[in-house]
């Protein structure tokens, strides 16, 4: 199963968060606050966010942070690499070396062809989409395959 990290996750909210603040500087405490998160997580979250340039940090009595851009200018994609990194659904997908088989195994173009296509479909959604309420459901997401 392919799946973000938790951090990853908590970076979306924080985010969510800080887009509904509209454009108001809040603090790791609040921020912790508005997306019941503990703060040492929220405050990890932060530090990647801002070294990554997608929050602004702002010091002193009135400090925190906020968005850097746009929220609709922030694709998910970008959050998810801030976090965890290049989107790559196998480690040969990111970079040449880093498997043992590479030398006896002809897949890593049809990799680095799928790692594209999902890099792109997070690039296609954007903050300010993930902020927007989707009518829940509960059924778990169904793929379908082709049967040839």
């Amino acid at each position: 199963m392919f799946r973000i990290s938790k951090m990853t996750d908590y970076a979306i909210m924080v985010m969510v968060e800080l887009n509904a603040s509209k454009g108001q500087v809040l603090t790791a405490q609040a921020l912790a606050e508005n997306s019941h998160l503990e703060l040492p997580t929220v405050s990890k979250v932060l530090k990647l966010l801002v070294k990554t340039e997608l929050i602004d940090s702002y010091r002193g009595v009135n400090g925190g942070y906020s968005l850097e851009r746009n929220a609709r200018d922030i694709s998910v994609a970008e959050i998810i690499a801030a976090i965890e990194g290049p989107i790559a659904m196998t480690e040969c997908s990111v970079e040449e070396g880093l498997c043992a088989q590479e030398a006896l195994c002809g897949l890593r173009g049809n990799w680095q062809r799928i790692s594209v296509a999902v890099a792109n479909a997070m690039q296609g959604v954007s903050l300010a989409e993930m902020a927007q309420p989707v009518k829940s459901t509960t059924e778990p997401l169904q793929i379908t395959t082709l049967n040839a």
